[in-house]
């Protein structure tokens, strides 16, 4: 029935199996990728003919985490998957970059590539194995994908690269998390977060992971020898050489002018004036010729541009390859937000704030690893106004989410621990202008955005965009690559990081694959961006601020003996939420007894700081405290001093002189002060307000003579001994139990220190 086609490959330690014929035969192409016990379905269709008028390639890929996979039940009220989380949409990202441009010019029937992860064994990343998996199943389909690509993860521990780590422990153990995706020539993209690493180690690695991926992309063929479908015949011919000449000599002095033009918006009128010429001109012929030329006076402005750049190194704004437009950074540019920054590089403009928060504010995220909490956010906005167009303006897309992520991994690095900075932060980056790398505009607000907020980062974090310029053997990589430059470009590479190294590398080609010889010239050129940038960041705030916005609240931490977390939290949580509703202030507790309290108010945090260390503190004899009365008896109140611990003050230590009745003295919740006379081996605490002050809380002497000493009872004049069930003759009835029986109505007997149950 079935007609099973399958490769093998030992791969870092693991097995890696690419299996086709058995699942989703009515495809185009599918294959089932195995490594380790992590198992994707990839499945891929193409439409067979061309919608009328479509003049792009309508590539869609989706990737999707079954939740079964890693036997688990979604959270949430609806218990099954919805819409594509932000791991989801980021790995489709990752499948789409390197496979996009592997696809010829003009080729234009939709796409669907759906990845889904059908076993998950918690150690095997699933996004390495989809992104291969994809590569088998378009190989084999029969479209015109020239590939395959391979792909693989790459660490970086103690000096050596590590193939395939786990993403999650990727940075904990080593110093680099990257994925890159590679032709059997030449890489295709790179994905990374790394803790500033030298231009030359990260080049290494980069290096590393293409040699790995050739071996995927040799079982990829293997698997296509077996199972390719024929391949589809294509009639791509270019037949308008006679039109390009005429559109050349209809605009082609207008497109030069107009790429002179510095300011973006004079440069974008003088090009629509030249468009609006061609659709003039061939305003009565179809639809078709319309659409072809209209093509053809794109690439006719590419060809200028990159003419000027290879063969004059002159760029479209006058600058030199590797020079930076004019930066202005501002910091506290907003008055009620805790952190905030406005950066500006030539016509690309970001406003960033970064807001702190507790630990109630992280971002909880549902995956198949379980439930995990994200104590640092980056979210990036695009409106249609920054670039002056009119448009969607919602919820974020693939592309916003995109970017925001690639700032979040250059400035992830840097941030201090935990321990040291208790808060959750979320820096949000608005762009305001675009023209050009708002992505590392987003890199350099928010690191000052973080600083002007009193955020403790390492170093701060400057980021550049570099372009490519390939034609045979020629090339040039351009520093602070323009829109249009990256628009009429062939590479899109950003670097970040720090004065130390680089904390973040992500490439996209537009061509199939760039060589070892430009890549490195594209770091090093970077690194003297990256420097430059840097500098001009510091005439605006040059390290993190030592205090924190009068807006953001206070964190403290301490910590208690895990034995106390109890006595912290009370029956049911009542102590906490006690403490909370008395003070004002936010505390959590973790099981390790650390403890956060949190409040924009210092005498809120004192005061829950210092009810926390009265219930965790052991009460010492001789020691005063001040303590509320809780309960008042017969025979004298007990008083609540440290938190959680309650003592009595016998009737007799109230005052020097005879009282009658504790009411006299005190009442219930009042405050007073006490000091601690006697601790028994049950924890049963005996205090004395009367050897205190109670304005001042000094002790004072005690002027009462000592107690006479007990002896045996039976030596006391007319008093015969005592006896079991007997109180000597003395006509007090039975003795009252330890459970308060018999005793008057709101004792508790148990509080009682042993001298007094003896009397």
């Amino acid at each position: 029935m079935f007609d099973v086609k399958t490769v093998s490959l030992e791969w870092g330690g693991k097995t890696l199996t690419l299996e086709t014929g058995r699942i989703a035969r009515q495809a185009d192409g599918a294959v089932l990728a195995t490594y380790g016990e992590t198992v994707v379905l990839c499945a891929v269709t193409a439409a067979k003919s061309v919608k009328d008028g479509q003049d792009f390639f309508p590539l869609t890929v989706h990737y999707q985490e079954k939740f079964s996979s890693a036997g688990r039940i979604p959270g949430g009220f609806f218990k099954r998957e919805r819409g594509a989380t932000e791991k989801e949409t980021l790995t489709s990202r990752l499948i789409d970059r390197p496979v996009r441009p592997l696809f010829p010019e003009g080729f234009y029937n939709e796409i669907n590539v759906i990845c889904q992860v059908m076993s998950y064994d918690g150690e095997t990343e699933a996004d390495i194995v989809a992104m291969i998996a994809a590569s088998a199943a378009l190989t084999i389909s029969g479209v015109p994908f020239m590939g395959p690509i391979g792909a693989c993860r790459v660490g970086f521990v103690d000096g050596e690269y590590v193939l395939n780590p786990a993403q999650s422990v990727a940075l904990e153990e080593g110093r680099l998390d990257l994925v890159v995706a590679a032709t059997q020539e030449a890489v295709m993209m790179v994905e990374s977060e790394a803790k500033e690493l030298t231009e030359e180690e990260m080049l290494g690695a980069v290096m590393f992971a293409h040699d790995e991926s050739r071996k995927v992309i040799g079982a990829i063929i293997d698997l296509a020898e077996k199972a390719a479908k024929e391949p589809w015949e294509l009639n791509l011919s270019d037949n308008t050489a006679d039109m390009k000449a005429e559109i050349k000599g209809l605009i082609g002095d207008d497109v030069a002018a107009a790429y002179k033009l510095t300011d973006k918006s004079a440069r974008s009128n003088a090009l629509n004036e030249a468009r609006a010429k061609v659709k003039a001109h061939y305003a009565d012929a179809d639809g078709q010729t319309q659409m072809t030329a209209g093509k053809i006076g794109k690439k006719l402005e590419a060809e200028i541009v990159r003419t000027a750049i290879l063969k004059d190194g002159q760029r479209i704004d006058g600058r030199t390859l590797d020079q930076v437009r004019p930066i202005e950074s501002m910091v506290g540019f907003l008055p009620r937000t805790h952190g905030s920054a406005l950066f500006t590089r030539g016509e690309t403009q970001a406003i960033c704030t970064t807001t702190l928060g507790t630990k109630d504010s992280e971002q909880m995220i549902d995956g198949l690893d379980g439930l995990t909490y994200s104590s640092f956010m980056l979210h990036y906005n695009f409106p249609p106004y920054s670039v002056g167009e009119v448009g969607r303006f919602g919820a974020p897309g693939r592309r916003e989410i995109g970017h925001g992520k690639l700032a979040w991994r250059a400035l992830h690095p840097v941030l201090p621990s935990k321990e040291d900075f208790p808060y959750t932060i979320r820096v949000l980056s608005d762009i305001t202008e675009s023209n050009g790398s708002s992505s590392m505009a987003t890199v350099c607000g928010g690191c000052l955005s973080m600083m002007d907020a009193g955020v403790p980062i390492e170093r701060p974090v400057s980021g550049i965009a570099m372009g490519l310029i390939l034609e045979g053997d020629e090339f040039a990589v351009l520093s602070d690559i323009l829109g249009d430059e990256d628009h009429l470009g062939d590479m899109d590479f950003k670097v970040a990081g720090t004065e130390a190294g680089i904390t973040s590398l992500q490439m996209d080609i537009k061509i199939a694959g760039i060589t070892k010889e430009i890549m490195a010239k594209a770091l090093e050129q970077a690194k003297g961006g990256r420097a430059h940038i840097l500098g001009e960041m510091t005439k605006a705030l040059g390290s993190a601020r030592t205090e924190l916005s009068a807006h953001a609240p206070r964190i403290e931490t301490m910590q208690i003996d895990k034995s106390k977390i109890r006595d912290v939290i009370g029956t049911g949580g009542k102590v906490i939420r006690e403490i909370v509703a008395e003070t004002g202030a936010k505390v959590d507790i973790d099981d390790e007894g650390v403890i956060k309290i949190s409040s924009s108010d210092l005498s809120q945090i004192e005061a829950a700081k210092k009810w926390i260390e009265g219930i965790v503190e052991e009460a010492e004899v001789g020691k005063i405290y001040t303590g509320k009365v809780v309960n008042i008896v017969d025979f004298g109140a007990f008083v609540n001093f440290m938190g959680g611990k309650d003592g009595l003050v016998h009737v007799s230590e109230m005052k020097n002189e005879r009282v009658e009745k504790p009411t006299d003295v005190v009442s219930e919740g009042q405050e007073v002060k006490v000091k601690v006379l006697e601790i028994d081996n049950r924890g049963k605490v005996r205090l004395s307000m009367r050897v205190v002050d109670q304005e001042t809380g000094e002790e004072l002497e005690d002027t009462r003579p000592p107690r006479e000493p007990r002896g045996d009872r039976g030596d006391r004049g007319d008093r015969r001994p005592r006896r079991d069930g007997d109180r000597g003759g003395r006509g007090r009835g039975p003795r009252r139990d330890r459970d308060g029986g018999e005793g008057k109505e709101g004792g508790n007997p148990d509080h009682m220190p042993a001298f007094l149950k003896d009397d």
